[in-house]
């Protein structure tokens, strides 16, 4: 690699770093843009959006990387939540390894380079000239040097394997924390249970209870087999949209009528009949009971499973039982 060709690199990535964050620093101050920066906030309704022009709202500025830089893991916890701290301990053990590996590059492997003679290079006119002079390819071939570079290898191997192991117990800790310090959700006591076997004479909903009642009897509370709903979703995705038709119709005026005209002022569309529409509502109730009685036999061998507490739940679905039957997800 030539030296002015190094430079020019790292002029123009710096460049485009700070391109970046300038507009970063003006974007985020837009009121039209609170929803990509700060979703969570204009959820919340603390978001303050302002309309009116403000000049300052144009020119950059870097004071949020203090606030940023300043702000502790467990205010970030607070605000973002786990995942955005997680994602940050990324970055954190990112620096962490390439801190590392240049302490050890810099101060070890650099000056075993140079001391090298494999190459004659010509120091005079150096950033017009290679740098292979600090790299492994100045050093003598054979020479008990190498084996320098064969154990910082291995050092930062190590190291690394460290690293991702104390990341992985931290983080696990505080999964864990925040596991245990929020409320609990209906999601974290159910799991879902698929390809049911069914032996004969029995059907889903026998085979998942015989299951679990013999394996998990401490823990296990009920279950829901999944059936085939698709015509009972249509129906009621028509009786919805007849519902708010409807009520629609009846609100457009106060009066008792029992019928109205649609369309334009009422002129130009015949007359609707608000009878016949309650009685359409009526027969699509109907037919969605009938439905719902008959979805025993559409059973699919799929269910829900429910238990007493989340560590059931959560036992359940990370150590299956010995000949397990039943694939979990």
């Amino acid at each position: 690699m030539i030296l002015s060709a190094l430079l020019t690199s790292v002029g123009i990535n710096l460049g485009l770093c700070f391109l970046f964050l300038t507009l970063y620093s003006i974007l985020r101050k837009q009121p039209g843009n609170a929803n990509v920066y700060a979703p969570r906030l204009v959820a919340e309704g603390k978001s303050q959006q302002r309309s009116d022009f403000n000049l300052e709202r144009l020119l950059p500025s870097a004071s949020w990387v203090g606030r940023a830089w300043k702000l502790s893991e467990a205010d970030f916890l607070s605000i973002s939540g786990l995942d955005a701290v997680v994602f940050m301990r990324i970055f954190i053990f990112g620096l962490r390894v390439f801190t590392f590996a240049g302490i050890v590059g810099i101060f070890i492997l650099l000056p075993v380079n140079y001391t090298g003679n494999q190459l004659n290079i010509d120091f005079s006119d150096l950033q017009n000239k290679s740098l292979d002079s600090f790299s492994i390819s100045n050093v003598n071939d054979g020479s008990n040097r190498l084996w320098i570079h064969f154990c910082a290898a291995y050092v930062f191997t190590a190291v690394t394997c460290y690293l991702l192991y104390f990341e992985y117990n931290y983080i696990s800790s505080k999964r864990i924390a925040c596991f245990y310090s929020s409320k609990p959700q209906p999601h974290q006591f159910t799991i879902l249970v698929q390809s049911i076997p069914v032996s004969s004479g029995s059907n889903f909903s026998e085979s998942v209870e015989r299951f679990f009642t013999e394996h998990y009897p401490s823990v296990y509370l009920s279950h829901f087999v999944v059936c085939r709903t698709s015509k009972l979703q249509g129906l009621i995705s028509d009786a919805d949209k007849l519902y708010r038709r409807l009520a629609h119709l009846k609100s457009t005026n106060h009066t008792q009528q029992r019928f109205r005209h649609g369309g334009f002022l009422g002129l130009f569309r015949r007359r609707v009949d608000l009878d016949y529409y309650e009685k359409k509502l009526d027969d699509l109730e109907d037919n969605m009971r009938m439905e719902q009685s008959s979805m025993v036999g559409k059973e699919v061998p799929a269910a829900f499973v429910s238990f007493k507490s989340r560590f059931g739940a959560s036992n359940s679905f990370t150590h299956p039982t010995r000949g397990k039957p039943h694939r979990l997800s």
